[in-house]
């Protein structure tokens, strides 16, 4: 009887793994509410940040971040300054939020142009000191630049906000991470981090990327969010007609930070952060292959 032969299943690679181990990931209350059992497709205890976009019902908001917390997971509500009414409402969300089980917010300026209330960034949410209760504060990075805060195309004053939050965090005491937008290409995003480190930013960065979508979904939500000179990885890839229908894995990209940290000790990015563009499962099924789950 010839004996039957097991092939095992691929490992992973261990750097890429290693890298992805604190992966967060991004969800929003309706996704979240479509389905029954978010810990069948979360890695256990993940950072999840809830994503609050105009239009989104506040209440919604804080149950999804109170269920979250009820399984297991670590909710970030996003805190969008220019979707705040006023200093009350601020107050009530920070505080339904903690109740909740949040275990920390992700500060942002809110995505539209004319503020709705009292606050235009982040900044002026952090001066109220109504955060000072939340065990982490998290706030947005743009290593391709921000055209809404530097009209040039320049960094200045993307720059300039990263020190005053810098600053803020070293006279508070504040556990402050950054949050980057997503992009493609990584030697400039390994650039952009050294040049934070190289201005005394010394707060740990969580790298964007775009969870596997198929091309067409990736372009439009990278042209929707801004996304800068890196887009070029795509158009370049959409040039290629026989890789128009197959998904995007951002695989290469996250690679290559991973090779990069694991040789270098001071390496300035900490973890990578999830956008899941093609769908949360998509997302997550990825990250499971990839950490070797």
């Amino acid at each position: 009887m010839a004996l039957m032969q097991f092939r095992s299943a691929p490992r992973a690679n261990a750097p890429l793994a290693a890298f992805l181990r604190d992966a967060s990931i991004e969800v929003m209350p309706r996704t979240a509410a479509s389905i029954p059992d978010l810990t069948a497709i979360l890695p256990a205890g993940a950072l999840v940040f809830v994503a609050h976009i105009d239009g989104t019902d506040p209440a919604r908001m804080q149950e999804t971040v109170a269920r979250l917390a009820r399984d297991g997971f670590r909710p970030v509500p996003h805190i969008p300054a220019r979707l705040v009414p006023d200093r009350a409402t601020l107050a009530e969300w920070v505080s339904a939020y903690r109740a909740g089980g949040a275990c920390g917010a992700l500060l942002l300026g809110g995505g539209v142009a004319t503020p709705r209330g009292a606050f235009r960034d982040s900044m002026q949410l952090l001066d109220t000191g109504l955060l000072g209760d939340m065990p982490r504060l998290f706030i947005a990075g743009h290593p391709e630049g921000n055209r809404d805060i530097d009209p040039d195309g320049g960094e200045a004053e993307v720059m300039r906000a990263l020190r005053w939050k810098a600053d803020f965090a070293a006279r508070t005491d504040a556990r402050m991470q950054i949050v980057t937008q997503f992009a493609f290409e990584a030697q400039p995003l390994i650039d952009w981090a050294r040049r934070l480190r190289a201005l005394g930013i010394d707060m740990p960065v969580r790298i964007g990327v775009a969870g596997p979508a198929r091309l067409q979904t990736m372009l439009k939500f990278a042209i929707m969010c801004g996304v800068g000179p890196s887009l070029r990885v795509l158009q370049r890839r959409a040039r290629d007609v026989t890789r128009l229908l197959t998904p995007f894995e951002p695989t290469d990209l996250v690679g290559a930070l991973a090779a990069a940290k694991a040789t270098d000790p001071a390496f300035p990015i900490a973890a990578a952060h999830i956008f899941p563009l093609g769908g949360i499962t998509e997302a997550t099924d990825w990250l499971a292959r990839q950490r070797g789950d």
